[in-house]
């Protein structure tokens, strides 16, 4: 299955009172594991960006005054998340926003082309999950963070590449725990993930640093009698497909 952990940030925070997006980052994982195919946009968003956004997410009016306008990137970030699930904490203010700007797009071009965003693709909404399984319990990304045991420590201002990482490392936390190797093994290091307590980390180690333990001569004697009653319990042991059935 493809997913599209996603997150945005905003002019403000209702788009019917005209807001508009200035960026929107996203990661993409399949069966679960992360690819490295990540997408970052930041968005001129063809108006003023009130000062309470600002504080939140720290992106200035000067920031994106030179950056496209969502009519350029549309069709890119289109063709990244159609068809995929996507997995956003706080979906339906998300969601709300890529709609509005794809039905202004489509207004502008004449034909409705792109979105409605639910019509093309999954929603997965991680706060109402976290609300599921925590109810009564502070429910936001830094709270699930602290929750999990997750290294937030880098996100001082919302950034939305950012917090898309850090969401996936959350959703997987909460689904199970269990992230695979990167499927693009130049993305960077293993991923590796627990729920109820263990922490994701991702390492990037060198060839051979990983230290291997030998068994001593009383665990290759206590393994070469187990193999020995298998054979007899069942007539062969899969070891011995293997070679002499010892650990080398």
């Amino acid at each position: 299955m493809r997913q599209i952990i996603l997150d945005t940030e905003t002019t403000g925070i209702d788009p019917r009172e005209g807001h508009r997006l200035i960026e929107i980052g996203a990661v993409e994982m399949v069966n679960r594991r992360l690819t490295g195919n990540t997408y970052h946009q930041y968005i001129n968003p063809e108006r003023e960006i009130e000062a309470e956004a600002i504080g939140v997410h720290g992106i200035t009016n000067e920031r994106v005054a030179d950056e496209p306008r969502f009519a350029e990137v549309a069709d890119a970030f289109w063709a990244f998340i159609e068809g995929a699930e996507l997995v956003i904490h706080n979906a339906p203010f998300d969601v709300g926003f890529m709609d509005h700007e794809f039905a202004m797009l489509n207004r502008a071009r004449g034909e409705p082309r792109l979105g409605p965003v639910a019509e093309h693709c999954r929603i997965l909404d991680t706060l109402q999950l976290a609300r599921d399984k925590h109810p009564g319990q502070r429910n936001n990304l830094d709270a699930l963070c602290k929750r999990y045991e997750i290294d937030n420590g880098h996100r001082v201002l919302h950034g939305a590449l950012l917090d898309a990482e850090i969401l996936a490392d959350v959703y997987l936390a909460m689904t199970g725990g269990q992230t695979a190797l990167l499927l693009d093994a130049s993305a960077g290091g293993e991923g590796s993930a627990g729920a109820g307590g263990l922490a994701i980390r991702r390492l990037a180690l060198a060839p051979g640093s990983l230290a291997v333990t030998r068994p001593n001569d009383a665990e290759l004697a206590a393994h070469r009698a187990k193999l020995s009653a298998i054979r007899e319990a069942s007539g062969e042991c899969g070891w011995d497909r293997l070679g002499d059935g010892v650990p080398h």
